[in-house]
């Protein structure tokens, strides 16, 4: 079968590998369309620190059942699905509490171990979710989408809440979609006008070009100099965060999404001032991915407005180098697999 590889950092090919067999409790899949994550770009740049070489990359996909074991779940040959790609260890402490997301060992696949960028997997039945009808190109963005859906349910998100979400890049913009589906009155600060657009699309109320105003001077407009009850930093760089922490509301929240990379110096006594909630997210719950399936199904979201192109297996340096040199045109990329 077809397996994509990244071999060392910059080096990506397809190369042919055995045909996976499936073990007990576990089912054969024909993976359909792989989602491309800045997690999978930065491996292939060597700037994920978790990545060790040799590696499979991919834990966005959908796939099809292609031998499946009796089950409880209802599963069954045939079925379109995708899959939960976190694996947990089941004996840490986060995990006998139920914060299996966090898990201490947490095997992420694509990262720790290999992922879903070839013809033919084996997982779990677990960790498989129906589809409920979805496409297979819609399934390949539930993963990415959970992500967004897990951070705003950090913290409970009021009809009567504004948030800003900064950042608009894929997880920015699922944040975005998720806040407006908890009822909330969203705007969204980005560079990149091409990005706010999309923004807009699915449903920000306003925005904000932080390269063209100053963001927390426009926040404060925004909000008649209230600040935002929640904010959501989407970027992971200190800078945004900072700015989080001056555009929230006194007694507000703000939620963290964005894996930053520097160390960010400040003042914490303005935590204390403001007496600000502050929320890390990491990765997602089972229970989310069939919120999203389930959302997505009700046909309220056009997910597919985040895809901006879809390339064929053999394709697959194209896309990666295309996304390592993004000017911000590009959102979600998409490999197909197998239709």
């Amino acid at each position: 079968m077809k397996t994509v590889k990244i071999n060392k950092p910059f080096e990506i090919g397809v190369v042919d590998t055995e045909k996976p067999v499936p073990g007990e409790g576990e089912a054969l899949l024909q993976v359909m369309y792989c989602g491309i994550c800045g997690a999978d770009v930065a491996s292939f740049t060597g700037n994920q620190p978790f990545t060790t070489y040799p590696r499979i990359p991919g834990h966005e996909f959908s796939a099809r059942i292609v031998e499946i074991p009796e089950n409880s779940r209802g599963l069954k040959a045939g079925d379109i699905v995708t899959c939960n790609p976190y694996f947990n260890c089941g004996k840490c402490y986060s995990c006998k509490r139920g914060f299996v997301n966090c898990c201490t060992d947490n095997q992420t696949m694509g990262v720790q171990r290999d992922g879903s960028f070839r013809e033919y997997i084996v997982m779990p039945i677990e960790r498989i979710y129906e589809g409920k009808g979805l496409s297979a190109k819609e399934l390949a963005l539930v993963e990415p989408f959970t992500i967004g859906w897990h951070a705003l349910s950090r913290t409970e998100i009021k009809p009567t809440d504004r948030v800003l979400v900064v950042g608009a890049g894929p997880i920015g913009l699922f944040a975005t979609i998720s806040a407006v589906a908890k009822g909330a009155t969203v705007y969204v600060a980005d560079i990149l006008d091409g990005r706010l657009e999309k923004a807009v699309k699915f449903g920000a109320k306003g925005t904000i070009n932080s390269a063209k105003v100053d963001i927390v001077e426009e926040a404060m407009r925004i909000t008649d100099g209230d600040g935002f009850d929640v904010c959501v930093e989407a970027c992971g760089s200190s800078v945004t965060f900072l700015n989080c922490i001056d555009c929230a509301a006194f007694a507000g929240k703000i939620i963290l999404i964005g894996n930053g990379k520097k160390e960010t110096t400040f003042l914490h006594s303005i935590l204390l001032k403001k007496e600000l909630n502050v929320f890390g997210s990491r990765n997602s719950f089972p229970k989310d991915f069939k919120a999203v399936i389930d959302l997505i199904s009700t046909g309220k979201v056009n997910v597919m407005d985040m895809v901006s192109a879809v390339y064929p297996i053999d394709d697959v340096e194209a896309a990666f180098d295309a996304l390592t040199h993004n000017d911000g045109s590009l959102s979600k990329v998409l490999i197909e697999v197998n239709k």
